[in-house]
């Protein structure tokens, strides 16, 4: 099946696109989740913190971790990683200790001003998406956009 249509643009089958179309699939959707990115980020003031930074302090929410860790769990290098993490320990945003099991070893834990401004964050984003969901979209939108969720972190976690 070929797709002629304008990226962004349901099929007029209405039928779901099939393998074939998981090129112009994945195209559409990296264009769309960048946009939604690029939007919510323009909302914040300059200076402010990081997207990474902000998956960052949410990683840190649910728990200490080292850095190298969260490295992995961001899928960034090292080095990145670092960069990031200093950026939010010279805020006061995480606090760098050491494992009480292997004093060698850094563990990063998110201050209560880190929690704070991740608290801030969502918050704000999170009232945007809704103010427009709400005023843009209908019901049977809204219904089909909620059923995407799990798909699309399921592909997250798979990337």
């Amino acid at each position: 099946m070929e797709l002629d249509e304008p990226a962004g643009k349901p099929l007029e089958t209405g039928n779901p696109p099939t393998p074939d179309d998981a090129a112009q699939l994945g195209s559409d959707l990296r264009v769309a989740i960048a946009r939604i990115a690029r939007r919510l980020r323009q909302a914040h003031a300059v200076g402010d913190v990081t997207i990474s930074g902000v998956s960052v302090l949410a990683r840190l929410a649910e728990g200490p971790d080292s850095p190298g860790s969260l490295a992995e769990l961001e899928r960034v290098r090292p080095q990145a990683m670092a960069t990031t993490l200093a950026s939010l320990e010279e805020r006061g945003l995480v606090r760098r200790g050491q494992d009480a099991a292997d004093g060698r070893r850094a563990i990063m834990t998110i201050t209560d001003e880190g929690r704070r401004v991740l608290s801030e964050r969502r918050s704000e984003s999170e009232r945007r998406l809704a103010e427009v969901l709400g005023a843009e979209f209908t019901p049977a939108e809204r219904h089909t956009l909620a059923s995407a969720v799990s798909l699309l972190d399921r592909l997250a976690e798979r990337l």
